[in-house]
């Protein structure tokens, strides 16, 4: 009986290790994990760059006012 359990033990280890991710499903999430980074980048220096087209409008903005002296 003891053999028969070691038996069943043994078949489930190699069960577990047998169904994890292949290789090919590893490479897959770490491509889709490099994409989401390199959106995520993407993202932010396109803020940055709103935000600094912002800023260099409200400058231009600023100069284009004339004050009229008060009378």
């Amino acid at each position: 009986m003891r053999k028969f359990f070691a038996m069943i033990l043994v078949a489930g280890a190699f069960l577990a290790v047998s169904c994890g991710p292949s290789a090919e499903e590893k490479a897959a999430a770490e491509q889709a994990r490099l994409d989401s980074i390199a959106a995520v980048e993407a993202a932010a220096e396109q803020a940055r760059l709103d935000s600094i087209a912002a800023v260099e409008a409200a400058a231009a903005a600023d100069t284009m006012m004339v004050e009229t002296p008060a009378e």
